[in-house]
């Protein structure tokens, strides 16, 4: 497993103890729906990413090009979660426009994991 694999993984496992704490947080403390928003995208963009990883691993020709894609979707996912959450908990943007461009990064990596499909190869 490569280091960009491992930190993909690392980066879903923390979005999924985070998606899962700010579940609890929007049921128990409130939040609305802002942050039940960020728990869901937390949650299964965390899970794609194992599952995208898990696919890179059997990738030879390709598998740089789905890590884009994963990467793309990882930080779009944190970005656009961030900034629901600081909204939702201290009503406080994250950064100016940091959801939309979240949002614009994770169809982004979505689009970028198809089109590895497209050159993919097993290894």
């Amino acid at each position: 497993m490569t280091l960009w694999t491992r930190v993909l993984v690392v980066l879903a496992g923390l979005m999924g103890a985070a998606g899962v704490a700010s579940a609890a947080a929007a049921a128990h403390v409130g939040g609305g729906s802002n942050l039940e928003t960020a728990a869901h995208f937390l949650l299964f963009h965390a899970s794609a990413l194992v599952g995208l990883c898990a696919i890179g691993l059997m990738l030879g020709r390709g598998r740089v090009v789905l890590q884009l894609g994963a990467s793309a979707i990882a930080l779009g996912a944190l970005l656009f979660s961030g900034d629901l959450a600081s909204r939702a908990l201290m009503e406080v943007k994250l950064l100016g426009g940091s959801a939309p461009f979240g949002g614009s990064l994770m169809i982004l990596g979505w689009l970028t994991v198809g089109a590895s499909a497209l050159v993919a190869r097993r290894a």
